[in-house]
């Protein structure tokens, strides 16, 4: 397993044996759990390379426009390694309200890469839940489900 942070180089040819996952999902810093890292404990031991957004320089003074270089880079970071990604994990913290995460259900519920994870309480669960069914998006209850899907 390897860990790729915002903003380094994400690969663009990966070992076809190897999966190359999207860490995404809640976010809001100091609301959100810090998940990313628990996944990355289950899969530890699996041919997995982690594209992470949890940027470890953030700066939570950064406005957020398109005008920002550094929020334009995290933004188009996060744009290009959904793309690249052959499986994205989008987890839904209860705690939050992650628009940005409803946005990436939206704009990645057709392309068959999705696994979702939306506990009891999150604000729009009914949501996911109708748009997971209706796309065939793969659900799991539980982060440790993912070790499940990745071979």
């Amino acid at each position: 397993m390897k860990v790729i942070y915002a903003p380094s180089k994400i690969p663009t040819r990966v070992d076809p044996d190897c999966t190359m996952l999207f860490l995404a999902g809640s976010i809001e810093q100091g609301t959100a759990e810090e998940w990313q890292t628990r996944v990355s404990m289950y899969l530890a031991d699996k041919a997995v390379i982690l594209l992470n957004p949890r940027r470890l320089d953030w700066d939570s003074s950064w406005v957020q426009s398109k005008d920002n270089p550094q929020f334009r880079e995290q933004v188009e970071w996060e744009l290009y390694g959904l793309e690249q990604a052959n499986r994205i994990l989008l987890y839904f913290d209860p705690a939050t309200k992650s628009p940005i995460s409803l946005l990436e259900l939206g704009l990645h519920a057709y392309d068959n890469k999705l696994i979702v994870c939306c506990p009891d309480g999150f604000w729009r669960k009914g949501n996911v839940d109708i748009v997971c069914e209706k796309y065939q998006i793969t659900q799991i209850k539980k982060l440790t489900e993912i070790r499940d899907l990745i071979k």
